[in-house]
């Protein structure tokens, strides 16, 4: 049964906690109560944060899950990804590598673990891996789980069904495939695959017993629309963890002079995207420090997840900047 609702003090805290008690009973959300999110007025944001927070603390509580980001092969990949400073048309200046040895990873995973990290997420650049590549993760994926405990992440491009069931028997709890954008603005930033691709990964994903990681970025030209049809889209797809990444425009990459997102908005973002999946990991990822800014205290009450340290190729915040954020709100961090 929904939670009791809080006595309300204003029209846009009972619209909003209406809907938060109809998605607790298991109401989807709809196109038109997604673009009512986005586009609600700025007066009524505590309204909807607190909205969106009664659903964020049913299923998680008050935990924030860390997670450590690895990239474990850099740069050179084929793709044409406008928003990547990885792909083939970026001229961004970024270390480029082949991937990384097992004793590399094995260290990640221990700075992982001393970061209080609950999932070691590890990424490698490309189209898709190679057998070589899958042989490696099967090697050094149970001495990781082995000696870190940790739950693990692997993000390596397009994935067919044979690939997955290897990585599942190697162990690999989760793949994370991000959606990225609607169906509808896929093609505007990517050329040499189709949202269509990605969407079969993660059924290959799922066929396999693999949990999903997909998410998106938002600001990257798209409209509201686009951005509500993403997280209904995962919301029906009910992917275990959602990362939302707010677009740092990188000089090099052909969205480098994309607009700036204000905070207020992003707030919305996530509020949107607990409320198309509620029981899903929502987790606040790059971009956060740069357009949340001083409110992203507040980006916790809808999300209860987030990376600590850095992302592919630009810098978060140091950890201890996030360990005080979570502490200060009276949070404390999953395991």
């Amino acid at each position: 049964m929904p939670e009791s609702t809080p006595a309300f003090t204003s029209s846009s805290a009972r619209r909003w906690h209406d809907l938060a008690d109809q998605v607790l009973g298991g109401h989807r959300l709809t196109p038109d109560e997604g673009l009512s999110v986005l586009q609600s007025d700025d007066d009524e944001l505590l309204d909807l944060l607190a909205a969106a927070y009664r659903v964020r603390r049913r299923h998680f509580g008050d935990r924030v899950n860390l997670n450590f980001l690895m990239n474990a092969k850099s740069g050179n990949c084929s793709e044409d990804c406008g928003y990547c400073s990885q792909s083939r048309v970026s001229t961004a200046e970024i270390d480029r590598y082949g991937l990384v040895s097992a004793e590399q990873m094995l260290d990640g995973a221990r700075m992982a673990a001393e970061r209080r990290s609950k999932t070691y997420c590890t990424v490698i650049s490309g189209r898709a891996p190679s057998d070589k590549e899958i042989d490696e993760f099967a090697q050094v994926v149970p001495r990781i789980k082995e000696r870190y405990k940790l739950k693990i992440c692997l993000s390596v491009g397009l994935l067919t069904l044979a690939q997955a069931k290897r990585l599942k028997d190697a162990g690999v709890d989760r793949i994370n495939h991000n959606l990225n954008a609607s169906r509808r603005f896929y093609p505007k930033i990517c050329s040499t695959h189709s949202h269509q691709d990605r969407l079969e990964t993660l059924r290959n994903v799922r066929r396999a017993g693999l949990e999903i990681c997909s998410g998106g970025i938002v600001g990257m030209g798209e409209e509201d629309d686009d951005v509500v049809e993403l997280g209904l889209t995962l919301g029906e797809l009910e992917v275990e963890a959602t990362p939302v990444n707010f677009l740092l425009p990188i000089a090099g990459t052909p969205l480098e002079n994309c607009r700036r997102l204000n905070p207020r908005y992003c707030l919305k973002v996530l509020s949107l995207f607990r409320l198309a999946n509620p029981r899903g990991e929502l987790r606040i990822a790059a971009g956060r420090e740069v357009h949340l800014g001083p409110l992203q205290p507040l980006g916790l009450f809808p999300a209860n997840s987030i990376f600590v340290g850095d992302y592919l190729t630009t810098d978060g915040q140091p950890p201890e900047e996030d360990y005080r954020m979570i502490e200060a709100l009276g949070f404390s961090v999953g395991r």
